[in-house]
């Protein structure tokens, strides 16, 4: 289940209005609350990002070019004893990713050597993963993750992830300052929904990587 544009108060107010018609305030500040905190945890990451790569020049610009949209998630168990395939090996396109799972493992990232090791849900923890757009934009220096569900056992895995993610209309170019010799620019200036919109091509399911793919210099 998603809400879109989540941070927007009569946006998650109208998704509960769809499973409730009566209303079911609880739920609604709940939901409300979760992604106020969440929404400061990412603005954190977000500037001590800007910070570590000297650009503080552009904070503004790239704090206010955010939107939020939340996703409750649920992956059944498996219907026998050998492990299925939860979610399909994937990074995801928005900016960052910040993930709350149950103790149910099945999140797995791949590493740069190419090794896939499991994370192992915490009280108390979010995994925080960047996405293709916040890779785009740093001209690489952020590394987007790739990643899986794995599912054994016979538990159903809970989740819930916030995703930043550019506002209708902004174009994710990289900052001039992360261009140089050492560093040639990756990709080409594009708008993310156009982006979001080539995820579900079947050029898109073909490649190994969207992003190369879709605006790869």
């Amino acid at each position: 289940m998603g809400i879109i544009d989540s941070n927007i108060p009569h946006k998650a107010e109208k998704y509960t209005q769809l499973l409730w018609p009566q209303g079911n305030p609880s739920f609604c500040k709940t939901i409300q609350s979760y992604l106020e905190q969440l929404s400061k945890l990412d603005q954190t990451i977000r500037r001590m990002i800007v910070e570590s790569l000297g650009i503080e020049k552009y904070m503004d610009e790239h704090m206010n070019s955010i939107n939020y949209s939340l996703r409750l998630m649920k992956y059944k168990e498996p219907q026998s004893d050998e492990t299925e395939i939860g979610l399909h090996a994937h990074t995801d396109k928005n900016i960052v990713t910040i993930l709350y799972q149950n103790q149910v493992k099945g999140l797995e990232i791949l590493t740069k050597d190419g090794q896939w090791i499991s994370v192992d849900p915490t009280p108390d923890t979010f995994t925080v993963m960047i996405g293709d757009s916040l890779h785009a934009w740093t001209n690489g220096r952020m590394h987007a993750t790739f990643h899986r569900v794995m599912m054994r056992g016979n538990e159903a895995r809970y989740s819930i992830g916030l995703f930043s993610k550019p506002k209708d209309g902004y174009i994710i170019k990289a900052p001039k300052e992360l261009v140089d010799e050492d560093h040639p620019l990756l990709f080409k200036p594009f708008d993310f929904h156009e982006f979001l919109a080539f995820g579900y091509t079947q050029e898109d399911m073909k490649c190994d990587f969207s992003l190369k793919a879709y605006c790869g210099v």
